[in-house]
Parts: C-alpha cells; structure tokens; sequence
C-alpha cells in the first residue's frame, strides 16, 4: 500500500527552487488583496525525487488500457498507437498558442482543416466544428444548434425525444439548451418503438436525439423510417456518435437521415481518456445547418489558412480556445495511419470481437436482447442475483482479482443488473478467449461458493469500499494533525 505524500513530509525538505532576484514582482504586487492568501497552504515537504517515486507507484498500482483488458462498454477504452502521442508532442504541436497569429501556426491550422475534411467525409455531412471539448459538450452543441435552426424560423419548440435507453448526457444537454425531455419507449428488439414515436412526434418537438448504435449494441434497423417520421415535422435527426466504433467504412449519419451528429476522438478514435479526460466532441451538420456552427472557424484562403468569426448565424464561440487540440492531432494521425480501408477494418473487427464475445458469454450470463449486435452488447446478472443474492457489481469486483477491468454495469437502465461488455478491435482471439475464461470461472465460483464472490476483491490494493458511505460522506480533504 502506497502512502499519502503528507507522510513523506518533513520540515525543510525542498523539491524545487524559485529564483529570488530583486527585479521579480512579489505576489503582493500584482494580485488584489482580497485574493491573497492570509496563511501558506498545507502543502508537503518533499524531495523531487520522492515526488517522482510517489506518483510512479502510485501509477503502476492503477489499472489502464496498456496494463490489460478494459472492456468498458460505452467508452470504447482501445489501445492508443504511441505514434499518437510522439507526434502529438512535437514542439510545432505542443508549445502552440490560440492568440498567436495564423501565419505563425499553419501547420496546426492546416491539420485542424483537413481533419475536419476527414470527418465531413466519415459522416456524409457538409461541415464539422472541432471546438467541443467533450463529447457532452458536443451534445450541448448539437441542441443548441437544433434550437437555433428553429428560432431562426420564429419557431420556439419545446421537447426533444430521447429514447430510454439513451445515455444519461442526452436529457442533460436537452435541459441546459431550455428544451423538455420526452422519453420514447423501446421495443422488444430494443430498438425504438416506432408506434410510440408516431404518437409523441408533433409539432412541438424540435428533434429527436437518437444513438446509433443504441447503448444495447444494437443498430436501430428502421432508422429511415425513425428519421421520415421526424422530418415530417421538420424535427431534426440528432445522433448520439459515442458508438461510431461500429460504423467507420460502412455506414454514415446522414446517409441515415441525421442533421446533427457529435463524436468523440477521446473514444472512436484512439485517444486514451481514463481519469476524465482529455476529450473532443466535434459536431458535424448536413448543409442547411452550416450557417449556425461555432466561430472561429477554419478556412482555407488561396494557400493559406486563417482563423475565422465572420459568420453572422453563428451560434457564436463556444470554448475559450481551438479547442482540445492535442486529442485533434492524434485523431488525425489515427485517420491518416488507417486511411480508408483500415478505418473499415477497425469497425469490422469491433463487431467481429463483440460477437464472439457474446456468443460466448451467453452460454452463462443472461442476454436479454441477444440478437447480432454492432461493438458492444449487454449481458445481465439478473439470473445470479436471484439464485444465489450475487449481484452484477460483485461479479465486476471479482473480475479486479483476475486482473480485468470491469465492463460498464447497470447500464442501460432498461436491463437489470445490466454488465455492458465492448472489447474493441484492438483486442486478440487470446485476450478474448482469457476473458471468456475468466468469466467462466466467476459463474463456477458464485455456483459453489457466492460468499468468495460477494466479497471480493481480495488483490487490488483498495478493498471493498462502503460505496453509499463514501457518497454520502464524501471527504477528499487533507487536514494537518
């Protein structure tokens, strides 16, 4: 067990040095005075090197994608090329800034431009904005354009349909563009009711936010007829992109009928976002929605490119930068490593591995909705927790001891005790077959002896935590003695 860095800490040790000259400003100098600190902070006293050690530890005691299997369903969690990040911190790359003039950063330009391209091409749409620094906020976009192309009408709707199954950020980003959320029912397939969608799609509801394929793993097959249902009122067709792991090469939104569609480079492609981040949620709209995408846009003039504002339907600037610019260059490098052919592999590949896995893993875990799935699909506890009180989240802690990290569980809500499994292209037959292994023996082991695996895990360097105890009690302060 790794200790906290507080108990490193001695009086008078020093990890870095500040130079002292005369010529400095001190603090006191430039900040307002009621910003000042009226005592220093509780900070250790450490070496460099204990600095170093600590956090290296602490790093190793930590489970991530280069370590083994993360079949986090949803999140698509697959291997990041190192030639990503090694051309992502090229100094031209890395050491840029947003305010620095366009004749000093066309190369960063240039790549924002063509990826752009990239994705316009990937998806079918007319145009893309790069600004979006997440995929939620790639929501929050998407709607407010939605609400933009009405108001530009002078029309104000006041619902968006989201499917029961939707990701908890859809109603989020619905509700924060002033819009209410109806939730569209789900049919026996999984996919959307379309009789429900009839009688709740009116002339009230700006749009419907639809993800495909759905969080089950499913493609919604009638999406054509989703969409000629929606357009007839002149809603627009929003797709949830967090799942085009399944689509490079062989479908695009709006071949599909969707307007508006985000994605997320953190996940589809390749860049590592475990810890929260770093994210990019582009927007990609069909022509008649071009006019309202953010500012500054990249444009290309003769040779050169330049950063622009000179849109007047825009829906103005939406981040304080370009954008999260590093997660761009290595999308980039992703797309121009794989070109086209790869790019369809990627998605044949994901589909492949998710359906052997499910194949598989039926055999002992339930699949309520077992049909051919895209990337992912969602297998269920359901059948342990009533025969033997195992439940979903104690079969994820026993998976820890075998050294897995556990797949998303108890989502989608309509699936109960839901363990949503996606192990992405990346992924061998042997780290397949291990996994199917492994879970094998869990269900041996909630057969013969359930209490082992309702308390589990036994090997990771936390145990079991109170979980309604660390919500409701939540302290992440340090306090002195």
């Amino acid at each position: 067990m790794e200790k906290l860095i507080f108990d490193y800490s001695n009086e008078g040790k020093k990890g870095v040095s500040l130079p002292q000259e005369k010529s400095l400003k001190q603090a006191s100098e430039i900040l307002p005075k009621e910003l000042l600190r009226v005592k220093d902070p509780a900070l250790p006293e450490v070496s460099e090197s204990e600095v170093v050690r600590h956090f290296t530890r602490l790093s190793s005691l930590n489970h991530h994608v280069d370590q083994g299997f993360y079949p986090l369903g949803s999140c698509t969690m697959k291997y990041n090329p190192k030639i990503n990040d090694v051309l992502a911190s090229l100094p031209g790359l890395l050491s840029i800034n947003p305010n620095q003039d366009d004749d000093t950063v066309q190369g960063a330009l240039q790549i924002m431009y063509e990826l752009e391209q990239f994705l316009a091409e990937l998806t079918g749409m007319k145009a893309v904005t790069l600004q979006p620094a997440a995929g939620s906020h790639g929501e929050f976009v998407g709607v407010a354009i939605m609400r933009k192309y009405h108001e530009s009408k002078g029309e104000k709707r006041k619902y968006v349909l989201i499917p029961d199954s939707a990701h908890g950020t859809n109603p989020s980003s619905v509700t924060s563009c002033g819009f209410k959320t109806i939730a569209l029912k789900s049919n026996e397939k999984g996919c959307v009711d379309l009789n429900d969608l009839e009688e709740k799609m009116t002339d009230e509801v700006a749009g419907l936010m639809l993800t495909n394929p759905n969080t089950l793993g499913i493609f919604e097959e009638e999406v054509e007829k989703i969409a000629e249902i929606v357009h007839k009122y002149d809603g627009l067709m929003y797709m949830d992109g967090a799942n085009m792991n399944a689509l490079f090469g062989i479908a695009k939104q709006a071949d599909m009928g969707f307007d508006i569609s985000h994605m997320n480079l953190h996940k589809t492609f390749s860049t590592p976002h475990g810890g929260g981040g770093p994210g990019s949620g582009p927007v990609a709209v069909v022509e008649k929605l071009e006019k309202f995408l953010p500012v500054p846009r990249v444009i290309k003039v003769n040779d050169k490119y330049k950063m622009s504002s000179e849109f007047e339907n825009s829906l103005g600037r939406v981040l304080g930068s370009y954008g999260n610019f590093s997660v761009m260059v290595r999308a980039y490098v992703y797309i121009k490593m794989l070109g086209s052919d790869g790019l369809e592999a990627v998605s044949r590949n994901a589909i492949l591995n998710a359906n052997y896995l499910k194949h598989e893993i039926s055999k002992r875990y339930d699949v309520p909705y077992n049909s051919q799935c895209m990337h992912e699909f969602v297998a269920s506890g359901e059948n342990h927790k009533k025969e033997h009180n195992v439940k979903t989240l104690d079969i994820a802690k026993r998976l820890l001891d075998y050294g897995v990290h556990a797949p998303t569980i108890y989502f989608p809500l309509i699936v109960h005790e839901a363990i949503m499994i996606e192990p992405t292209e990346t992924e061998s037959k042997e780290t397949l077959d291990e996994f199917i292994s492994i879970m094998n023996k869990i269900d041996d082991e909630i057969n013969e002896h359930p209490e082992l695996v309702q308390s589990a895990p036994y090997n990771t360097p936390v145990r079991r935590i109170n979980e309604v105890k660390a919500n409701k009690e939540l302290n992440v302060r340090w306090k002195p003695e």
